[in-house]
């Protein structure tokens, strides 16, 4: 079966690794040749995936129609803010046997839609499902075990990803709650820079679990205002892939905060910035403006967004946990 992964970076070709494992056809597309070139000249990318090889069998393109063409199941592994792009590139080529499987996470700054719209927004098909769970890259590379939410509205697309996807080291728990995945998975990016400043400022583990424990019973909040399931914030989406990010210097968002909450130099938070991709900080501006559009009260998320775009002290994160009602 033909599987094309649009995206190469370190999450779309850790996928390609699992799916390339139940001997699958996998075709990857990058937009830019010096990726192309870099990625067959290195047999994969040392940086992100230390002693990682890609198997000679995984091919990768600039050409998005040979990408795509036969392809069953289409994958979207690339940055929030490139999604739109990636609709506009599927419509009028998307074929009505081909599905979709979503791995990007984040909000659309402009519209405040989630990835799933956005697609939708430009190809109609009911063959789509969204993926999230608490799973950095090299682990998924590494073979370890994973465990990822598979949310649909369709039996189709559920049995074929799980045919495709799923294997000895790679759980995926099926859910219908797109709404509440993609909230997961888009928020916990942003509650891991705070975290990170928790961390950067010293506190103990304990006053970390606090603060999990209290964005816990934000998002399930969150989740119930947008017309999700709040049962999922004790998904895999959820509750670990908050544990996952928050809690561990692999993640890029919380590495931010930690720099941020231990007063790292202005030239080298911004030499980080400009040199990794963070989707929590895409997600913030979008889920601050969400959250005022919809009229849904959050005070972390203005905590944070102040903290990061208006110099609040880091220290009223603290505070706010202890006067938190």
């Amino acid at each position: 079966m033909k599987v094309a992964i649009l995206g190469t970076g370190a999450y779309g070709l850790a996928l390609a690794l699992m799916f390339n494992k139940n001997v699958n056809d996998i075709m990857m597309w990058t937009k830019f040749e010096d990726e192309r070139i870099n990625l067959e000249v290195n047999k994969g990318n040392p940086k992100s995936l230390p002693n990682i090889t890609i198997p000679q069998n995984i091919h990768i393109t600039n050409d998005f129609d040979i990408a795509i063409s036969d392809a069953t199941l289409i994958v979207i592994a690339v940055p929030a803010f490139f999604v739109e792009d990636i609709g506009q590139m599927l419509k009028g080529k998307l074929k009505s046997d081909q599905h979709i499987c979503i791995a990007s996470k984040g909000i659309e700054r402009d519209t405040c839609s989630f990835v799933h719209d956005i697609i939708l927004r430009n190809v109609s098909t009911p063959n789509i499902a969204v993926i999230s769970g608490p799973s950095f890259a090299i682990d998924i590379a590494n073979d370890n075990p994973i465990g990822l939410s598979l949310a649909t509205n369709n039996e189709q697309t559920a049995k074929l990803l799980k045919e495709t996807l799923q294997n000895d080291s790679l759980k995926l728990r099926v859910t219908d709650d797109i709404i509440g995945v993609e909230i997961c998975g888009s928020i916990k990016n942003v509650i891991a820079i705070a975290a990170g400043m928790i961390s950067g400022m010293g506190y103990s583990e304990s006053t970390q679990a606090m603060f999990i424990t209290e964005s816990l019973h934000d998002i399930k909040s969150l989740i119930d205002s947008l017309g999700g399931n709040k049962k999922t914030i004790l998904s895999f989406a959820g509750v670990g892939d908050l544990l996952l990010t928050a809690t561990s210097n692999k993640s890029r968002n919380f590495h931010l905060g930690y720099l941020i909450g231990s007063n790292a130099s202005r030239q080298e938070i911004d030499n980080y910035i400009n040199n990794t991709t963070i989707e929590g900080l895409y997600t913030l501006k979008s889920i601050y403006k969400l959250l005022g559009t919809r009229k849904v009260d959050m005070p972390i998320i203005d905590l944070i967004y102040n903290i990061i775009y208006n110099n609040v002290d880091s220290k009223e994160l603290i505070t706010f946990l202890i006067e938190k009602k």
